[in-house]
């Protein structure tokens, strides 16, 4: 039972450790999308999914709901940079280049922290499932917790980078 509490705040400790670094990503991207807008008027639609996306993962409640709702995100975000590159003046833009650069380094936080939490929930669920923890488990509803995972074909793809 112990080892199962233990399990259980380290997920938790984990996701907290996630969110933040999300969080961060949300309030650094209304000011990408507004240095874009400056110089992409006609991309409407592009910045307009991003900000929508980003507005669905900050009101995310579960678990479940924030890890699809940041697949969603990162796959606006890498429309955002796809049209980033139709404007050489945006891309020598030095703000522009400064936030892409946070932005960079929050996602290999956001990484590391994924890698984080996936590692401790399977640790978790492989313990709920083996033999004699999983009595426990079902005793104290020790439910499977979720993964985080790539859920879209889209995001799967190869990035395509073009000089």
């Amino acid at each position: 039972y112990n080892v199962f509490v233990n399990l259980k705040n380290s997920i938790e400790e984990s996701f907290s450790t996630m969110d933040v670094y999300l969080k961060k990503r949300y309030d650094l991207i209304p000011n990408l999308v507004e240095t874009v807008k400056g110089y992409a008027k006609h991309e409407k639609e592009t910045l307009e999914s991003v900000i929508q996306a980003r507005n669905i993962a900050v009101g995310a409640k579960s678990v479940e709901d924030k890890l699809a709702a940041d697949n969603m995100l990162t796959g606006t975000l890498k429309s955002l940079f796809a049209v980033a590159e139709s404007y050489p003046d945006l891309k020598a833009n030095i703000n522009f280049m400064d936030l892409q650069e946070q932005l960079q380094e929050i996602e290999d936080e956001i990484a590391n922290s994924r890698k984080y939490y996936n590692a401790v929930v399977k640790t978790y669920n492989t313990r709920r499932e083996v033999f004699p923890s999983v009595i426990i488990a079902k005793l104290f509803k020790f439910d499977k917790k979720p993964l985080f995972e790539v859920s879209s074909d889209e995001q799967r793809e190869n990035v395509q980078v073009k000089f």
